[in-house]
């Protein structure tokens, strides 16, 4: 059964976990044998301490607060009967919500398994390129783990150790400011000693880390004792257009030219994607991608009977943003007429005929085995995005906008216009806030990211999001008909309105409650924050 306080245990001890194939570094194969004193001798047994960071320990997090989180909470997915989305859209998670307990135990998960891995490596004998190279892997995990956590709890407990919280586990959290501080410290060491040519498929490299230090840097921009000065740190802004600029310049990575293809298993590290979860083919639960379980409308999509989402679907709110010719609709959102010829292949592909007044989910739904050998019973294996490219064309072009009400800058228009090209509409000459949120909320939908864009707003237009929030009408249920040809939403007006409870909307709507469990074992969650105290120098010439 699993510990209720991930924070103090430690579930994953790489070397009982892993051995590594030269092949492919997501075959697990577990090696009783395994001990610490004779693990991490060699490159190859630093390979197998990171494969776990790439699957297992985000397993709880990917399983239903990923989107439950990422889309639901910030409106473009409802599900009015499902416990692990509604929580989310209609604003009343507590403590005891079971995705938000699982996804805390998970990223403290990712954080002690890259603890762990980091210190073992430390205290190898071989030679530090080599060993430099593989802890800033796992930093790069970490960091990303706690950027999570920040923007989703803000105090939270930082560690570089995990034998400290089992000889202690009463502690405080730290304050905000220093766990942003320590994912800026963890990527910006990824940065520097990742390689920068791509390996293994599907291993991370330094523009993978540049790309997430833009994501951070934006992020950290905003951040200030006044939510609503409206204002960004213009030091942090150019250090976020730097960081998407060395990705954009320098590295490997490149656009797709078809945005469905994104999501299709056959296209898994595909050249645009830059940090992806990796999902076992075949594998052992923990290592499996249940999302098409939970998004297929019907068995007749993935031939089980694991298809329990009929229900879920995408809000009214969302289905307003597309444009007409927008392809990322269908890409997204299966719409009545919709045909997509790589699920059912047998019978000719799969026309969607379920309903006029609803759209489904696609992204993530990718048909059954007799599509696909490497899918099975709630396991697409299809990779999980959690950095591509295109979210990197955005944040540039965000990071030249900076406080400005708009820019016409050639090379942010040139990127942003890129992701519209793709998408069939039309290119834009001048660009502002709107457009730019726009563009993040139909290019990554439904790949866990709009909260993230909405909190990281906060930071220094609070109350602009508050009231935007509000005016997303959750509590209004609108009956819709839609037309997939042109992408048009209207309200059904043969059909009464619906209605249901949503939680309060104010400032608090930007930090969720700690697990009832973790703050029934650590009182000092719910206490004031204390300074962490950092002990190595940031590194300061990655430009």
């Amino acid at each position: 059964m699993k510990s209720k306080n991930i924070i103090y245990s430690i579930l994953l001890v790489v070397f009982s976990l892993l051995g590594t194939s030269c092949e492919d570094f997501l075959e697990v194969q577990p090696n009783d044998l395994i001990t610490q004193e004779n693990f991490y001798q060699s490159e190859e047994d630093f390979k197998a301490a990171t494969a776990a960071l790439y699957n297992v320990v985000w397993f709880d997090f990917n399983d239903k607060f990923y989107y439950g989180l990422g889309d639901g909470r910030s409106y473009n997915l409802y599900a009015p009967y499902s416990d692990y989305i509604y929580p989310f859209s209609d604003l009343t998670e507590t403590g005891l919500t079971g995705p938000l307990v699982s996804a805390w135990q998970s990223f403290y998960n990712v954080i002690q398994q890259s603890n762990k891995v980091i210190i073992g490596i430390t205290s190898s004998t071989v030679e530090e390129e080599v060993k430099s190279k593989y802890i800033a892997e796992a930093r790069f995990m970490r960091g990303t783990a706690y950027w999570y956590l920040a923007s989703l709890w803000g105090d939270v407990i930082l560690c570089e150790n995990p034998d400290d919280l089992v000889a202690n586990p009463i502690v405080n959290t730290n304050p905000l400011d220093d766990v942003y501080e320590f994912v800026m410290r963890d990527l910006e060491y990824a940065a520097k000693y990742l390689p920068a040519a791509v390996g293994q498929a599907g291993r991370l490299t330094s523009y993978s880390a540049y790309g997430m230090l833009s994501r951070i840097y934006l992020s950290y921009a905003g951040y200030s004792d006044n939510p609503n000065s409206g204002t960004r740190d213009a030091d942090y802004l150019e250090l976020a257009k730097m960081a998407a600029a060395k990705v954009l310049a320098d590295g490997p990575y490149e656009l797709m030219e078809d945005y469905a293809e994104l999501f299709k298993i056959e296209n898994n590290n595909n050249s645009e994607s830059m940090f992806a979860l990796q999902w076992v083919p075949n594998g052992d639960y923990g290592y499996t991608n249940t999302q098409q379980a939970y998004f297929a409308a019907g068995s007749e999509i993935t031939g089980d009977d694991a298809a329990w989402g009929y229900w879920t679907r995408a809000s009214y709110d969302i289905l307003l943003e597309y444009e007409t010719s927008d392809v990322r609709r269908k890409a997204t959102w299966m719409g009545y007429g919709d045909y997509y010829p790589e699920i059912s292949v047998a019978n000719g592909g799969y026309t969607y005929e379920k309903t006029e007044q609803a759209l489904n989910v696609k992204k993530g739904v990718v048909g059954s085995t007799k599509d696909n050998s490497n899918i099975s019973r709630m396991n697409s294996a299809l990779n999980t995005y959690m950095l591509r490219l295109g979210e990197v064309y955005l944040n540039y072009a965000e990071a030249v906008l900076g406080n400005n009400e708009s820019t016409d800058d050639e090379v942010a228009l040139f990127y942003f216009n890129q992701l519209r090209i793709r998408a069939g509409v039309d290119t834009k000459s001048l660009i502002s806030y709107d457009d730019i949120i726009h563009e993040r909320r139909v290019e990554l939908c439904m790949e866990g990211q709009y909260w993230y864009d909405l909190v990281r707003r906060s930071y220094y237009q609070q109350q602009e999001v508050i009231n935007y929030i509000i005016g997303q009408d959750r509590g209004t249920i609108v009956p819709i008909l839609y037309n997939t040809a042109t992408n048009t939403v209207t309200e059904d007006s043969e059909r009464d309105r619906g209605s249901r409870s949503i939680g309060t909307i104010d400032a608090s709507v930007f930090l969720l409650p700690y697990p009832e469990s973790e703050v029934v074992q650590n009182p000092l969650l719910k206490a004031d924050p204390v300074p962490y105290v950092f002990t190595e120098e940031r590194i300061t010439d990655l430009f």
